[in-house]
């Protein structure tokens, strides 16, 4: 039997603590929930393993709820739509599988059932990444979090050309004016932004329209703001767009 195996950086990686920086937080039944996002996580397997160093499976997915509801306090009529998926990540000869759930509640049935899927399946994929470490939210079912560290002591890199590092000497806390810079607030070169606007202006037009409601959202752009294009412009950006290209391939199919 073939047995795939990760290169040392890789198993670093993998290894790591969770950078805290990575981490969202929601509440849920009175209770705040830490947990990676979607994009997150696809960003982190392309920086791991590859652009196309892994696959992602969707294998199962199933409608288990469809009921009429009202809507927000003006209790307007709509529907609200329940999905189960299962997703199997494919990294060389190892695979991993997880379950997931999505919920959608909208106007529209079709949009209802639409945001269902697409939670669900992003659900599924989440639990199947994180058997493979803390880059992936595993080191959020420990309670107390001991693997999750500031940014000044995320993960490596998995690049097999890197280096090793040697550990560094542990030093006092930094203030906040002196601690690492963000690199996921790096700007993007002129060049990339005008790549990635014209990928963006080929999309079919449903895509395109749900592309630009998403990053509307994830990115909190003003609703007076007649444009998307001029906020484009830092390495944060770049990766959530590829990782929304990722998940929504056959949208742009």
């Amino acid at each position: 039997m073939t047995i795939a195996v990760f290169s040392t950086q890789q198993i670093a990686a993998l290894s790591a603590p969770l950078d805290r920086a990575k981490v969202q937080t929601r509440s849920q039944a009175g209770r705040s929930l830490a947990y990676l996002e979607g994009w997150q996580a696809i960003a982190e397997a392309n920086r791991i393993f590859g652009f196309d160093g892994w696959q992602r499976e969707t294998i199962a997915v199933q409608c288990v709820s469809e009921r009429e509801r009202t809507l927000g306090s003006s209790n307007r009529a709509g529907w609200g739509v329940t999905y189960t998926a299962r997703v199997r990540i494919s990294v060389g000869d190892v695979i991993r599988e997880g379950s997931g759930a999505g919920h959608g509640i909208d106007a529209d049935l079709g949009q209802a059932h639409e945001s269902a899927i697409k939670e669900a399946e992003t659900d599924a994929m989440k639990r199947a990444l994180m058997t493979f470490g803390n880059p992936f939210g595993l080191a959020l079912y420990d309670k107390q979090q001991r693997e999750v560290t500031s940014s000044a002591t995320a993960a490596p890199n998995a690049n097999p050309r890197s280096r090793p590092v040697e550990a560094a000497p542990r030093q006092q806390p930094q203030s906040p004016a002196q601690q690492e810079p963000d690199p996921s607030l790096d700007p993007l070169d002129p060049g990339t932004i005008q790549q990635i606007l014209a990928t963006v202006r080929g999309l079919p037009r449903p895509a395109l329209e749900g592309f630009t409601k998403a990053f509307r959202k994830r990115f909190q752009v003003p609703p007076d703001a007649l444009s998307i294009a001029d906020r484009i412009c830092q390495r944060r950006h770049h990766e959530w767009i590829e990782a929304f290209l990722v998940q929504h391939q056959q949208l742009v199919a």
